[in-house]
Parts: structure tokens; C-alpha cells; sequence
């Protein structure tokens, strides 16, 4: 059983699901989405953030590398990240934080104390664990099991946060355990799926009828990205597709943000969506309007 690596948990997390809510950030996700705000959960192993605004040149850091993979050059330093091992020695030696390695494994008792500590939340709330990403439902299927049996043999409240792109027979594995899903739709024209997310989306819109037809509880997340899916047109093939195939609970329309660009540079990395635009309040007025006249009365703007 692998153990998967872990970039962040959220305490008090109001945005993932019912209630006050723990949600857990798993690494690695098999999409590639231009817009994506955590650029640092795409990757299944440990990288290295560097804030470049933190570091004042100081060489520390190119001294003490055991495999001389630091340079600084114009008070600033760079990483070969092709030849760096991730030993963090480096880390010890900065003085002005610049260096972060993100994803850390829990094996599953170390997480489940985590959990813990805010049952109390829970039980007042409503709320309960969200497991999120990166994909969660890429992770090593053993795992996931284990951990779920144990969070459900505590009565919490268990929601997977899902793009949808993961082998079907994951969902069988696991979809006993699960109250509710949160489900990213994007868009249904495949071409653009596959040109902004990296894949198609058939496999997406499958998981999505296996889970409806399984009668889990669905509540149906769509980021709105001006340049990519944020029209009529678009938002009316969804629809279309949500009444023929799936009973949905809730609906959160997303619209697009700029937030977690930062990470692109951390990461050295070149963020694609530069061009991408918000959705303006008269646009999301009437996407909503679609939706409620097509009999889906719990939708809203936002998490």
C-alpha cells in the first residue's frame, strides 16, 4: 500500500461541502487544467516552492548544497530542480524562508489524529472530512479504503472532491463510504477539454452517470473561465446534459480567478492563463437564469 503525499490540511474549511469541514489536499492529478490555482498538487511527488521575493542572495543556500545544484546569480538564487534530490538541506540554511518543499506522506493514524481534533466542529456543523487534490480518486486505492473505513467507522461525514478523470472501478471501490461527491464539470466539447484540461472528457461524464446511477449525492462544481467555457451556449450543454443523465443536488458556478498565480513562479513554471477572463455579474445573472428555468432550483455563484 502506498502511501500518497499531502500539500495541505484545511481546518475549518467552509467551501468544500456541508458544515465546518477538515479538508485534505492530496498531490498528483492526471488533468492538466491551464487555469488551475494549485499548481503544486499536479505533480504525485515532493516539490520545491521558491520565493524569489523572500531570497536576498545571501549564498547560503549554494554553500551548503551537498549536490551543488544552487547557483546564485544577480542576488538570486536558482535551482537545477532536474538534478535536486529534495534533501532540504537548504531549507535548515535560509534564513528568509524562500525555501519550502511541499507534499508530505501521512500514513493513516498520523492523518486520522488530525481529523481528530475537530470532531467537535463537525458535530455542531453538520460537517465532517473532504478529501480533495490534486485527484483524489488517483491516489493507491488501498489507502483511500483503509482511511475511509476508519473515518466512517468514526460517523463523520466523508465528501470526495472529484474532477472525474480516474478509473471507474476507483469510484466502485470506494463509494460506499462517501455521503457526497463534489463533481467539476468544465465543459462538454471535448476538443476544448482536451486542449485547456489536457484530456477528453468522456471518461469524466461517465464516472458522473456511474455515480448518479449508483443514487450518491451530487453536487455539481463549474468553474467558469471567460476564453474557455464561459458562455451560453456552453453553459446550455451542460444543462442539457445534467437533466438527461444526472440527479444533482447542488450546483456552484465558479467563476474564473487569478489567485494561485504566484505558485507558477514558486514552481518555475509558466501559467497559461494569462488571457483568461472573469465572467462579468450580468453573465453569471444569466447563466443562472438558464438553470432555474430548467428546474434547477439550488444553484448559486460561488463555493
Amino acid at each position: 500500500m502506498a502511501i500518497p503525499y499531502v500539500i495541505n490540511i484545511q481546518k475549518y474549511s467552509l467551501h468544500d461541502g456541508d458544515g465546518i469541514r477538515t479538508t485534505i489536499f492530496f498531490k498528483g492529478c492526471l488533468l492538466n487544467c491551464w487555469w488551475c490555482h494549485n499548481p503544486e498538487s499536479q505533480r504525485y511527488t515532493p516539490e520545491l516552492l521558491f520565493n524569489y521575493e523572500r531570497c536576498k542572495g545571501c549564498k547560503e543556500c549554494e554553500k551548503i548544497c551537498p549536490e551543488h545544484v544552487i547557483k546564485v546569480e544577480e542576488n538570486i538564487a536558482k535551482t537545477e530542480r532536474e538534478n535536486c534530490i529534495l534533501c532540504e538541506t537548504c531549507l535548515d540554511y535560509c534564513i528568509n524562508e524562500a525555501r519550502e518543499i511541499v507534499g508530505k506522506q501521512y500514513p493513516i493514524e498520523e492523518l486520522l489524529k488530525e481529523i481528530d481534533k475537530d470532531k467537535m466542529f463537525y458535530e455542531e456543523s453538520g460537517g465532517g472530512v473532504t478529501l480533495s487534490g490534486g485527484e483524489i480518486m488517483t491516489q493507491d486505492i488501498g489507502y483511500l479504503v483503509e482511511l475511509l473505513k476508519k473515518i466512517k467507522k468514526r460517523g463523520y461525514h466523508i465528501t470526495i472532491d472529484t474532477c472525474g478523470y480516474a478509473p471507474q472501478k476507483n469510484y466502485e471501490a470506494l463509494i460506499d463510504y462517501v455521503d457526497t461527491f463534489l463533481y467539476d464539470i468544465k465543459t462538454m466539447d471535448n476538443e476544448v477539454h482536451k486542449k485547456y484540461m489536457g484530456k477528453g472528457n468522456e471518461l469524466i461524464l461517465s464516472n458522473l452517470k456511474y455515480l448518479s446511477e449508483c443514487g450518491k449525492n451530487i453536487y455539481i462544481r463549474i468553474p467558469l473561465i471567460g476564453g474557455v467555457n464561459s458562455s451560453q451556449e456552453s453553459i446550455k450543454d451542460i444543462v442539457k446534459f445534467l437533466k438527461e443523465n444526472v440527479q444533482v443536488k447542488k450546483i456552484n458556478l465558479l467563476p474564473y480567478h487569478k489567485a494561485g498565480t504566484n505558485k507558477y513562479e514558486k514552481l518555475d513554471l509558466s501559467y497559461l492563463g494569462e488571457d483568461f477572463v472573469t465572467p462579468s455579474q450580468e453573465e453569471l445573472e444569466k447563466y443562472l437564469d438558464i438553470f432555474r428555468k430548467n428546474g434547477f432550483s439550488d444553484v448559486k455563484i460561488g463555493g
